[in-house]
């Protein structure tokens, strides 16, 4: 079956490690449109993260922030947000604080850290190009949380909370790794499984028309979706396995690769 949509992680998958989109991966889409195959994106991101991929990629499909917790039109009009429910909040700020995790909370409109000094906060700031708002209690935004993220450079740490998390809360919530250091919680219906799903019934496509593309254990849960399933280089052993294809890192062209290679063939210029 030929291809109609490719739909591709945003961090470790289409921009570099320093978050940069190349102008070969902005040639790929190009190519992709070229030939008819249309192109979105998703991640763990705020969709105000997402804003400055627009323009360059031109992009002209619902964009999946928040792991598809919230989408939006490329114009950042609101589409749909899925929060968690205020019970099922406090319990996973309780379990992420447990187990010695900053926690930090997203809103359709916010982003609340307890700390601006902690661990990758300046370098979230950097990547969503905007700041948060520093609350001692998290009180209301429970009340409305799209996402809760649970961040620590103990990376062993952040693996057994995942598995912690998952079991406590079950089918109340999705937790899963977007970062080795970070865990997203999210509504039950706001992963990148049902991300892929609900992009393709918006679009008209068939899950088998559908190839996704990412780097996290996130993704993995696209992949299983998806008619073709593209692992990049730098992911783990654990996700390459879980895709149909393995492209080259992030940082050696490898979603412009995939796109050449996989999707629009050898010869596709």
């Amino acid at each position: 079956m030929p291809i109609k949509l490719l739909l591709a992680d945003v961090d470790g998958t289409l921009v570099t490690k320093e978050k940069h989109l190349t102008p070969r991966a902005i040639a790929a889409v190009q190519a992709l449109r070229a030939h008819g195959i249309k192109f979105a994106i998703t991640s763990g991101r705020p969709p105000r993260g997402m804003q400055a991929l627009v323009e360059p990629l031109g992009l002209d499909t619902p964009i999946a922030g928040f792991n598809g917790g919230m989408w939006v039109n490329p114009d950042l009009s609101l589409i749909e947000a899925k929060t968690l429910p205020r019970a099922v909040a406090e319990k996973t700020i309780a379990l992420l604080t447990a187990d010695g995790l900053d926690a930090w909370v997203y809103t359709p409109q916010a982003w609340l850290v307890r700390d601006a000094a902690a661990p990758h906060v300046s370098r979230e700031e950097w990547t969503v190009k905007f700041a948060p708002t520093i609350a001692a209690d998290f009180g209301d935004a429970l009340d409305n949380a799209v996402k809760i993220v649970g961040c620590s450079d103990d990376l062993p740490r952040v693996e057994a909370c995942e598995a912690k998390v998952q079991a406590a809360l079950g089918d109340a919530a999705s937790a899963a790794r977007s970062q080795p250091y970070y865990l997203d919680v999210t509504n039950p219906e706001a992963n990148k499984g049902f991300a892929v799903a609900q992009l393709a019934k918006m679009l008209g496509l068939d899950l088998a028309d559908v190839a996704t593309i990412g780097d996290q254990p996130n993704d993995v849960l696209m992949f299983r979706k998806s008619g073709l399933s593209i692992a990049m280089g730098n992911a783990s052993e654990a996700v390459q396995k879980q895709a149909t294809k393995v492209t080259a890192s992030s940082e050696a062209e490898g979603f412009a690769l995939a796109v050449e290679r996989f999707i629009l063939g050898e010869h596709h210029g």
